[in-house]
């Protein structure tokens, strides 16, 4: 069983519940969607380059850095094959916390059986993306307190969309939720201010902080 790994790299968390916190991160050649402010296409190209790497190399790369958040992402990477053994290997060392970036198209419900489940950060495309129609709304069912759903917003609009989605299923209740701003296209402060005025209780705002610390088309951070 073999992966195709296009990147792999220590550093902090950009978003999500362990923003700021150190990682390693583990980045998957291709994806099934085509978002419209996608910060990684070059992994998701045919001619990409990357290294055929079995689940012991992964684990054994991992383990030498000593960090113990592991962040798997992509590209998709649940479009991996095989990445439920990846999974339950690294799962054995029970010293780290694995977290999967996903996009919201893929069902995650295998996993949620598995005896040590991932934690999921999973996107919900909205209208800018132009993916919205792709999207797995029964992945909202297996969703547990400690996932996350992630809805990037590029304009007001994606903003209502956001909390439409966000009321219809409840999903404060459920799981953490993020509204992440596509970088350079929405106001921050209209973001927080259409929090107020909708009384977006439990709705976190983040930003992505490895593009504050360095260039946004800086790879490997």
């Amino acid at each position: 069983m073999m992966y195709k790994v296009v990147e792999k790299f220590v550093s902090v968390n950009g978003e999500g519940r362990l923003s700021g916190q150190l990682a390693v991160f583990i980045r998957f050649k291709g994806c099934n969607l085509d978002c419209s402010y996608c910060d990684t296409k070059w992994a998701n190209k045919e001619d990409t380059p990357y290294t055929l790497m079995s689940k012991e190399e992964i684990y054994n790369y991992i383990k030498s850095t000593g960090v113990k958040n592991v962040t798997l992402t992509g590209g998709e990477p649940l479009l991996q094959e095989h990445i439920i053994p990846l999974i339950e290997y690294l799962a054995m060392n029970q010293e780290l916390s694995m977290e999967i970036e996903t996009n919201g198209s893929i069902s995650i419900k295998d996993f949620s059986i598995l005896e040590n489940p991932p934690r999921f950060t999973m996107d919900y495309k909205l209208p800018s993306s132009n993916m919205e129609e792709k999207m797995l709304v029964d992945n909202f069912y297996y969703l547990e307190k400690e996932d996350t759903v992630k809805f990037v917003v590029g304009n007001k609009d994606d903003l209502y969309r956001a909390k439409t989605i966000i009321t219809r299923y409840e999903l404060t209740k459920k799981t953490q939720v993020y509204l992440s701003p596509v970088f350079n296209q929405i106001d921050l402060k209209e973001i927080v201010e259409f929090m107020k005025k909708h009384t977006m209780n439990g709705v976190t705002l983040q930003m992505q902080l490895h593009k504050i610390i360095w260039n946004e088309e800086m790879r490997g951070v």
